[in-house]
């Protein structure tokens, strides 16, 4: 049994983080019994989410975990790529992890209204009474992240823009195409779908978000993919391979 831990559901997806449903994506696309948990950072290894108990062994960093479980229970997703394929799988994974994502950090964490709709989940996360005391604390600590990483230093039009311009490379790499690479899902997929829905099922209106569901390949991708994979999807519990 593999233990994910990770922060709560929202917005009717799987987690508020897409790190989180990536690897919870990967688990089910092989096929792993696994079961959820709510998420220590106390008790995480690298401090964030998600992290796993594989055996007894805990471990962080979505990516990470899923080369570790490819090494420990084979890779039947990508062991029949081309190198050509896997270097398109990466750059656009790199991508939305280390570019798309800061996009929907800024739009939650900066944006007014953004905030306003992240805020009754973020709530459920910390004790009632230290809730009002804590949330701009950490909202000012999201500042100085997003200003130390570039995004924070561009206003909400130009942060709109660039993740628009990643939304495009995506449905241009993707194409006509079921999956992103292939006719068959691969592992990069479990990352563009938990971003791509991330950005969809946000509840707040935005050029990024519309411009996201204005790309009717990615749109119907994502339809496939939740068909597919989260069928049968609930809150909280475990699921049997």
């Amino acid at each position: 049994m593999i233990t994910l831990y990770q922060t709560p559901t929202a917005w009717g997806t799987p987690n508020l983080s897409p790190f989180c449903i990536k690897l919870e994506s990967y688990l089910r696309m092989t096929g792993q019994t696994y079961q959820v948990q709510p998420a220590d950072l106390r008790k995480a290894p690298k401090g964030k989410v998600p992290y796993v108990d594989v055996d007894g062994r805990l471990m962080g960093d979505s990516q990470f975990i899923i080369e570790y479980l490819k090494q420990k229970y084979g890779d039947p997703l990508d062991s029949k790529l081309t190198a050509e394929q896997v270097a398109i799988g990466h750059s656009v994974r790199r991508m939305l992890e280390e570019s798309t994502y800061w996009n929907i950090v800024y739009t939650r964490w900066v944006d007014e209204a953004g905030w306003r709709a992240y805020v009754p989940v973020l709530e459920t996360m910390l004790p009632v009474v230290v809730g009002n005391v804590m949330l701009p604390v950490l909202r000012r600590k999201m500042f100085k992240t997003l200003h130390a990483q570039g995004m924070g230093r561009h206003n909400f039009e130009e942060v709109q823009k660039l993740g628009k311009d990643d939304i495009t490379a995506v449905a241009t790499i993707m194409g006509n195409k079921p999956f992103l690479l292939d006719e068959t899902p691969t592992s990069f997929d479990a990352t563009v779908y938990a971003f791509l829905v991330g950005i969809i099922a946000f509840p707040v209106d935005s050029d990024f978000k519309q411009h996201t569901l204005s790309q009717g390949n990615l749109v119907e991708y994502c339809a496939r993919f939740k068909s597919r994979f989260f069928a049968n999807w609930k809150p909280s519990g475990s699921r049997a391979a």
